[in-house]
């Protein structure tokens, strides 16, 4: 119960998968939260990740109720299948909105409030951030961009004090609806899980329960001496 006692946590995506693990996680941690999604989603505050203003009324929220931010987790992502040649820039921009934008401005918003007594930023990217695909153009863009976005950050974290980490979490193909839809978009879904399956050393997919593990581990003060690292949750995908 200690390892967040009393830490303010902002998770965005929280209605996902990984993102109410995460929530889950925190409370299970003794920490407090503040859950963020689109609206309908049943999250305490809504929030699109691709809007500004979106992120400063939250944020504004956040300072208004709890006074301060000890860790953000940039949960909220969406992925889409597609060759160079089969991406539309539509889509192609869409992507990268989500995942890139959305967690460019929540590391920028969120650092007022995190550098206040200090904390710790935790990024969802992928092993599509590490690795390509020949169909994940847009997916691998985005991850990847999430990769060294935090890398520059953690570097600004450092020098501020007091001073505030960010780390990137880079999951392998997880259990859960995102994997299900893009496993739909193929002709052959059963076929399709059963070759990823058989691409991970460990024989399985991840769960959300995993990464949020890993994610209460880069929020706590157990890794008070880590910053711009990589976290990879791959099942050894990423070890060939």
């Amino acid at each position: 119960m200690a390892r967040l006692k009393d830490k303010v946590v902002l998770i965005t995506g929280a209605s996902g998968g990984v993102g109410a693990a995460v929530a889950n996680a925190v409370v299970a941690a003794g920490g407090f939260a503040a859950t963020s999604d689109l609206a309908g989603q049943g999250a305490t505050h809504t929030l699109d990740v691709t809007s500004e203003p979106n992120w400063l009324a939250v944020m504004a929220d956040i300072g208004r109720i709890y006074g301060r931010l000890d860790g953000l987790v940039n949960a909220a992502g969406i992925a889409a299948l597609g060759n160079i040649e089969e991406t539309d820039f539509a889509t192609w921009r869409k992507v990268l909105a989500v995942n890139l934008d959305g967690t460019f401005l929540g590391c920028k918003h969120g650092l007022a409030l995190l550098k206040v007594r200090g904390g710790a930023i935790v990024n969802l990217s992928s092993v599509a951030g590490l690795i390509g695909g020949h169909n994940f153009a847009a997916y691998n863009a985005s991850k990847g961009g999430v990769r060294l976005l935090t890398k520059s950050v953690a570097l600004h974290g450092a020098r501020l004090n007091p001073q505030v980490r960010c780390n990137s979490v880079h999951p392998a193909f997880l259990e859960g609806p995102m994997v299900d839809s893009m496993l739909r978009e193929t002709n052959f879904p059963d076929a399709a899980r059963a070759r990823i399956t058989r691409e991970i050393p460990l024989g399985r997919l991840g769960t959300p329960a995993e990464v949020a593990d890993m994610c209460v581990y880069l929020l706590s003060d157990e890794s008070r001496f880590v910053t711009g690292a990589e976290f990879v949750i791959d099942g050894g995908l990423t070890a060939r």
